[in-house]
C-alpha cells in the first residue's frame, strides 16, 4: 500500500478517537445531569426554557448538555428506554452535521431525536428523511411521545396526503418524511401559482437515516413532475418492428459495448445489417434520424434490459428494479425513448411521460438544507464520495456491545447450477436444527428460482419481493424465529430490526445457542457497502450471528472482468478452494466502485450546470410568489406563467442536447465544455422570453385582475400533474465516434437553431 495513503489512514484514525473521546467526555456529562429527581411538570418547564433561549438566538451548543439530558430522561419515562452512550455520542456527531456509521441495531432511530429536538427549539422545523413511508410513520408515531411531551409538535408525510394535510405536516416542529415525497413536494410547490397552494416552509436542518442509500444509490436519479401522459408519438407497430430488427443485430460480430458494459453500440457490420433489415439506404443520412434513435433504443433494451432483473411485466405494465435493493421501484421510468423501447420488446402498448415542467435530483434537493447530516451501517467504504459530493465527514460509531458475528469466506463455484445445489444443501441442512436464515438474492428472478428449489427440497420460506412496506417489515421482523427461512432481495425490509426470536426471549436463547440469524448472499454486489448492508443484518447488540457468500464464476460480475477464463477445470461440483479468487473478487469490487465515483461525478458536471440556472430562475420565481416583489395581482400571475412555460421549454432542450453531447463530443471539443456552452446560451435567452411574452399577454389582459379572464388566455396551473423518477443512463463518452445518437443531436440543434437562436459550432 502506497506510504501516503498509509499515512492519510493513520491519521483519520487518529482524529476519529479524538473525536470518540470528545464525544464520550460530554456524554458522561449528559449523564451526570441527572433528571429523575424532577418530576415531568419540571422537566417541561426546562424545555420551554430551552425554545426561548434557543429562539433568542443562544448557540444550540450551548444548550446541548442540557437539551439532550432532557431527551434520554423524556425517552426513559414515555418509551422505556435508555439511551446508551454510544447512542448520545451518534447524536452529538449528528448535531455537528456528520455522517455517522452505527451498526445495525444499535438504535439509530433514538440517536436521531436528539439532534432533531435540539434543532427544533429553534422553531424553524427538522426534517427526517426516511427510506418509506412506512418507516416514516412508524418513526414518527414511535418517538412523537418523547417531542409531545417536552412541548413539540411531529408528524409524518404520507404519499396519499392531501395538499392542507402535507401542510400541517410540514409546519410540525419534526417531520418525518420519505426524501423523494419531500422532493416531489417542492416540485410541487415550484410549479405553485399561488403561495397557499404550496406545503414547505424554508428549509433548516435535516437528519438523513439510511443516507448510504439516499445520498450515494439514489442520490442522481431525477425527480421529476409532468403534465398528464398521453399516447406516445410512435406507434406501438413501429415499435415493435425496431424491437425484432434490434433481436436480429443481438450477435457479437454486430456491435460493441463501452468499458463498463453499461451501453452499446452498432459496428460497421451492425450498422449494414441494420441497413439491409430496414431497407433503408443509408442509416446515417439526415432524413433517416429518426430510425438511428429508435434502433439505439431498442438495441439497447435488447441487450442490456433483462427481465427479472432489471424490470419485471406485472398486469400489463412494465415496472423497474431497483439495482440497489432488488425491489420494484415504484413509478419509476427510464427516458421515454427507452421506456418505449423496453414495452415494444415486450410487445405492450408505451405511454408517454407527458411534458416535463421541473425536475431535480435528490442530490441537489438535499443541498437546498442549510444543514445535513446523516446515519446508516455502513458509510465507511464510501466515506470519500460522502466528502467529494456533500463535504460530509464520516464518523464510526463503536458499538455497545462487541460484534461477535463470524464472517465466512466466499465459497465459489464454477458454475451456477453448482452454486444453486450447494445453497440449497446449506439452507436445508442448517434448517433442520432450527437456526433461523435471511438469504440475500441478486434479483426477483433469482429468489423465485431458489424458492422454487426450497419447496422440491421441502423447506418453506417466505420470499420477499413485493412493494407491500409494511408486510414487508412485518415478515423481516419474524426473520430471526426458530426455523424461519427468508429468501430476499437485496434489502427488502431496511430499517426493520431482526431479533433472535423475533423479540420472545425465551425463543431468542434458543436461537443463540443454534449460532443466532445465519445470512446468506447468494451473489456479491458491485459494492462492498451492500455486501456489508446484507451481513448487518445479523449479529446485532452482541448477538451470535454468521454469514456467507456463495459465488459463481457465471455470475455477470464476474464473466463481465473474464474471470472464469483463469479456471481450467470448468463445470465442477465442489467449492474452489483459492484465496487468490477471493483476492480477485474484491479487487473488481474496488474498481467497480472507483467506476462509480467517477460516473457520478461526470453525471453532476451536466445536472449541476442547469441546477444552478434552475436556483437563479426560481429566486424570482419564489420572491414574486411571496409577495416580496411589488406587482398587481394579474403581473403576478402572469410572470409566474411564464417563468414556468420558458423553464420547461428548456428543460426539453437540454434534455435533446444531452441525448448527444453526453454520448460523446461534437466536432471533437469537449462533451462537458460543449453542453456547458449550448445550455449558457439557450438559458440566457430565457429572461428575454419571459418579459417580452409576459408584456404582450398583460396588453392582452388589459391590466385586468379578474381570475376568470387568466383561466380564458390559459394562464393556469396544469389541470393534474404526475410524479415519477426517471433512471438516468450512463453513456461513457467515446471521443470522435459519430454514433447514432450524435448524428440525431447534431441533426435536433440545427432544427432548433433557429428557434433558440443558437450560433453554429
Amino acid at each position: 500500500m502506497n506510504v501516503a495513503v498509509k499515512l492519510m489512514r493513520k491519521f483519520k484514525h487518529h482524529d476519529t478517537q479524538n473525536k470518540l473521546k470528545v464525544y464520550q467526555d460530554k456524554a458522561e456529562l449528559i449523564r451526570k445531569r441527572n433528571l429523575e429527581a424532577w418530576d415531568d411538570g419540571q422537566l417541561q418547564v426546562e424545555s420551554r426554557r430551552l425554545q426561548k433561549e434557543a429562539k433568542s438566538g443562544t448557540p444550540l451548543d450551548e444548550l446541548l448538555v442540557d437539551a439532550y439530558a432532557l431527551v434520554c430522561e423524556a425517552a426513559k419515562r414515555k418509551l422505556g428506554l435508555q439511551p446508551y452512550d454510544v447512542q448520545i455520542m451518534a447524536a452529538i456527531a449528528l448535531h455537528e452535521r456528520f455522517l455517522i456509521e452505527q451498526h445495525t441495531g444499535e438504535g439509530k432511530t433514538l440517536s436521531a431525536v436528539m439532534p432533531a429536538y435540539l434543532n427544533a427549539l429553534t422553531g424553524e422545523g427538522v426534517h427526517v428523511l426516511t427510506f418509506n413511508d412506512y418507516l416514516a410513520n412508524r418513526d414518527a408515531e414511535w418517538m412523537g411521545p418523547i417531542y409531545r411531551f417536552l412541548g413539540l409538535t411531529v408528524d409524518s408525510v404520507q404519499a396519499d396526503m392531501s395538499l392542507f394535510e402535507k401542510r400541517e405536516a410540514y409546519a410540525k416542529d419534526i417531520t418525518y418524511v420519505t426524501a423523494k415525497e419531500a422532493g416531489f413536494d417542492y416540485l410541487r410547490d415550484m410549479i405553485a401559482l399561488n403561495e397557499v397552494d404550496t406545503v414547505h416552509r424554508p428549509f433548516h436542518y435535516v437528519i438523513v437515516d439510511e443516507a448510504d442509500s439516499l445520498l450515494l444509490d439514489e442520490a442522481r436519479v431525477p425527480l421529476v413532475i409532468a403534465g398528464e401522459p398521453g399516447s406516445f408519438g410512435n406507434d406501438g407497430n413501429d415499435g415493435i418492428r425496431f424491437a425484432e430488427v434490434a433481436r436480429q443485430l443481438a450477435q457479437v460480430e454486430y456491435y460493441d459495448f463501452d468499458e463498463f458494459q453499461r451501453n452499446v453500440y452498432l459496428n460497421e457490420a451492425g450498422s449494414a445489417k441494420a441497413e439491409s433489415l430496414l431497407g433503408c439506404g443509408n442509416l446515417y443520412e439526415i432524413h433517416h434520424s429518426h430510425l438511428l434513435v429508435s434502433l439505439n433504443c431498442a438495441l439497447h433494451a435488447e441487450l442490456l434490459l433483462k427481465k427479472d432483473v432489471d424490470y419485471i411485466v406485472r398486469d400489463g405494465n412494465i415496472e423497474l428494479i431497483d439495482e440497489y435493493t432488488g425491489r420494484v421501484a415504484e413509478n419509476r421510468h427510464l427516458p421515454e425513448a427507452l421506456q418505449a423501447a423496453l414495452a415494444a420488446k415486450e410487445g405492450l402498448q408505451p405511454l408517454a411521460g407527458g411534458k416535463i415542467l421541473g425536475t431535480i435530483t435528490l442530490q441537489h434537493f438535499l443541498s437546498l438544507y442549510p444543514k445535513i447530516c446523516g446515519m446508516t451501517a455502513t458509510a465507511h467504504a464510501s466515506a470519500m464520495d460522502f466528502e467529494d459530493i456533500y463535504r460530509l465527514q464520516v464518523v464510526q460509531i463503536p458499538p455497545n456491545r462487541p460484534n461477535i458475528r463470524i464472517d465466512h469466506p466466499h465459497r465459489i463455484y464454477t458454475h451456477k447450477e453448482a452454486k444453486l445445489k450447494a445453497l440449497v444443501q446449506e439452507i436445508s441442512s442448517v434448517h433442520r436444527a432450527g437456526r433461523p436464515i435471511l438469504i440475500g438474492t441478486s434479483s426477483v428472478g433469482e429468489s423465485n428460482i431458489l424458492a422454487e428449489a426450497l419447496e422440491v427440497a421441502d423447506v418453506p420460506c417466505h420470499v420477499l419481493n413485493a412493494t407491500n412496506d409494511a408486510k414487508e417489515a412485518e415478515i423481516i421482523a419474524k426473520a430471526g424465529e426458530i426455523g424461519a427461512v427468508t429468501v430476499s432481495t437485496n434489502m427488502a425490509g431496511r430499517g426493520v430490526d431482526i431479533r433472535l426470536g423475533g423479540g420472545n426471549p425465551t425463543q431468542a436463547e434458543v436461537v443463540a445457542k443454534l449460532g443466532g440469524l445465519y445470512v446468506i448472499g447468494t451473489h456479491v454486489n458491485e459494492s462492498v457497502r451492500i455486501d456489508d448492508q446484507l451481513r448487518g443484518r445479523s449479529g446485532r447488540q452482541g448477538d451470535p450471528g454468521a454469514s456467507v457468500f456463495f459465488v459463481s464464476l457465471e455470475d455477470e460480475l464476474l464473466l463481465r472482468f473474464g474471470i472464469n477464463k483463469s479456471i481450467r477445470n470448468l463445470k465442477q461440483d465442489e467449492a474452489l478452494e483459492d484465496s487468490v479468487l477471493r483476492s480477485k473478487i474484491a479487487q473488481i469490487q474496488r474498481v467497480i466502485m472507483g467506476q462509480n465515483f467517477d460516473i457520478r461525478q461526470e453525471l453532476n458536471y451536466y445536472s449541476d450546470m442547469v441546477e444552478d440556472q434552475r436556483r437563479i430562475l426560481y429566486e424570482e420565481r419564489l420572491g414574486i410568489l411571496k409577495g416580496e416583489t411589488p406587482m398587481s395581482p394579474s403581473e403576478q400571475r402572469v410572470r409566474l406563467f411564464y417563468i414556468d412555460k420558458f423553464w420547461a421549454d428548456h428543460l426539453a432542450y437540454v434534455s435533446y442536447i444531452r441525448e448527444g453531447i453526453h454520448l460523446e463530443s461534437l466536432a471533437s471539443r469537449n462533451p462537458i465544455d460543449e453542453f456547458h456552452a449550448q445550455v449558457t446560451q439557450a438559458y440566457e435567452q430565457i429572461l428575454a422570453k419571459i418579459n417580452s411574452e409576459s408584456a404582450n399577454m398583460l396588453v392582452r389582459l388589459g391590466g385586468s385582475n379578474d381570475p376568470a379572464k387568466w383561466e380564458k388566455f390559459g394562464l393556469k396551473s396544469p389541470t393534474s400533474t404526475r410524479t415519477y423518477i426517471i433512471n438516468d443512463q450512463y453513456i461513457q463518452n467515446k471521443r470522435n465516434s459519430w454514433t447514432t445518437t450524435t448524428v440525431l443531436a447534431y441533426y435536433i440543434r440545427n432544427i432548433l437553431r433557429p428557434i433558440f437562436k443558437l450560433p453554429k459550432f
